[in-house]
């Protein structure tokens, strides 16, 4: 595994959490341009953007997915778990894009 599996990790976490941060920015900037509640738009766009932010840091496609199925089907398990371990970084990165979205819009309203 060594060290291109922290360094992948580490990618996809932070793709996965410009993905959420920058898309939801961008809401709200277009917001503003359509006479919306930026606040609301940011907070609704975090949320129903992250699970895309995860697809595009692991890669876009159903790849890894089948990585996974197929190595654990011949009992090959360490590659299984480096993909279970990228979706996780990606996920997590995406997840704490969002809260910091909701905790920069507590107050708003």
């Amino acid at each position: 595994m060594g060290n291109k599996f922290y360094v992948q990790g580490i990618l996809d976490f932070f793709i996965a959490f410009g993905v959420v941060l920058g898309g939801s920015m961008l809401a709200g900037m277009a917001a503003l341009f359509l006479w919306r509640p930026p606040a609301e738009t940011v907070l609704d766009i975090a949320s129903r953007i992250k699970i895309w932010a995860v697809v595009v840091a692991i890669g876009g496609s159903i790849d890894p997915l089948r990585v996974i199925e197929a190595n654990v089907m011949v009992g090959y398990l360490s590659p299984a778990v480096q993909q279970i371990g990228y979706i996780l970084c990606a996920f997590l990165g995406a997840h704490l894009a969002t809260e910091l979205v909701v905790w920069m819009c507590r107050n708003a309203g």
